[in-house]
């Protein structure tokens, strides 16, 4: 059995692209037994595709009576189950979640939808980037009147979408457990990203942040709290926002007996404040500035690459990178002290392993 806090639960995955897996990443990675049901005839999966590790297969034609037949039987089965289809589309297959429900009165049923599973948009396509516009967050990010920067799709797809509905299965199981009862989770990222807003929409209700970009306190309107261009063309970051810390920052930087400098939030001041900050960190390589704040309370750290960061002292002591099949990639998080979680296997396949499975879940049917 597989270690880790959800070892146990058994989770059906309808294979899709984007939150849905990630999700469900997260869960294999905290032990549940996750299989993902893939397209019969479709291509088999890679061994680069990260989020999707720690997977099984079973391979299903959904139009085929006898393999909805199968899917409904590992349904009644299953704790969770996850799909990312449009609205209505498990429904017009006979899975949705009242045929589910049926069949399982316990079961989990998570939806993940960017939109929603109701509203004006609910049916129409979109992607992340798309959702966190209308949600506030992406407005809020970029430089002074440039358009606002896409931030990956860690804001909306991952953070809005994926760790929501995680949270929501691991609440719902707990639930269930004195219930007895499963229920339907509408996992929307344009909620999720509102959501993560919430520290934000507070700061603007109380009137200390306005909705110009590049002039507040966490957007890079502030000197003691940005990123900054080193004097080899790569970046440093610096968070000095408590007194304690600015003052450290002052005295790091040599501009501790600048009058410029004396009072940290003289907002009106802080372009040439910047300005002056940036001017200062250009004489100095990242490494060179690395050496002199890393380690300080500062609240400092060189901008790392990808192809940079699994090797940096703190990433390694704490095995943030692991290696699984010769790919090196993030290891599980959270850390449980007693239930550790762990990857359990690396992604690939595409149903070749679907009798085992049906086996070990005591199911006596099979896909033709």
């Amino acid at each position: 059995m597989a270690q880790g806090p959800l070892s146990g639960v058994k989770v059906i995955e309808f294979a899709g692209i984007g939150p849905g897996p990630f999700c469900c990443m997260l869960l294999s990675d905290m032990g549940a037994d996750v299989v993902r049901i893939d397209r019969k005839g479709g291509r088999p999966g890679f061994k680069n595709d990260i989020p999707a590790r720690g997977r099984r297969h079973v391979a299903l034609d959904l139009k085929e009576p006898n393999d909805i037949a199968v899917a409904l039987a590992m349904i009644e089965k299953a704790d969770v189950l996850i799909e990312g289809f449009r609205p209505g589309v498990m429904e017009r297959l006979g899975l949705g979640p009242e045929q589910a429900l049926a069949r399982n009165p316990r079961l989990i049923y998570g939806r993940m939808t960017g939109w929603g599973q109701s509203g004006p948009l609910a049916e129409v396509a979109g992607h992340d980037l798309n959702y966190i516009a209308i949600s506030g967050a992406l407005h809020a990010m970029g430089r002074g009147s440039d358009a606002p920067s896409p931030p990956l799709n860690l804001v909306g797809d991952y953070g809005g979408g994926s760790l929501y509905l995680a949270m929501g299965v691991c609440a719902a199981l707990y639930e269930a457990q004195r219930s007895g009862q499963g229920q339907v989770i509408d996992a929307a990222i344009t909620d999720g990203a509102a959501s993560l807003m919430s520290v934000i929409y507070g700061l603007r209700a109380s009137g200390i942040w306005t909705d110009d970009r590049d002039n507040n306190l966490l957007d890079g309107g502030a000197h003691f709290y940005d990123v900054y261009k080193t004097k080899d063309g790569k970046f440093v970051s610096i968070g000095s926002i408590e007194p304690q810390f600015y003052a450290l920052l002052l005295e790091k930087t040599g501009l501790k007996e600048d009058p410029a400098f004396a009072v940290q939030m003289n907002k009106p001041e802080w372009p040439a404040m910047s300005e002056k900050l940036a001017a200062l960190i250009a004489t100095k390589t990242r490494d060179e500035w690395t050496a002199l704040m890393e380690g300080t309370d500062v609240c400092f750290a060189p901008v790392l690459s990808m192809a940079e960061a699994p090797s940096h002292p703190h990433n390694v002591a704490r095995g943030t990178f692991v290696e699984v099949a010769g790919l090196n990639q993030p290891a599980p998080a959270p850390r449980f002290s007693r239930t550790p979680s762990a990857i359990q296997g690396p992604a690939g396949g595409n149903g070749e392993d679907a009798a085992k499975i049906l086996d070990d879940w005591g199911i006596a049917a099979r896909p033709v």
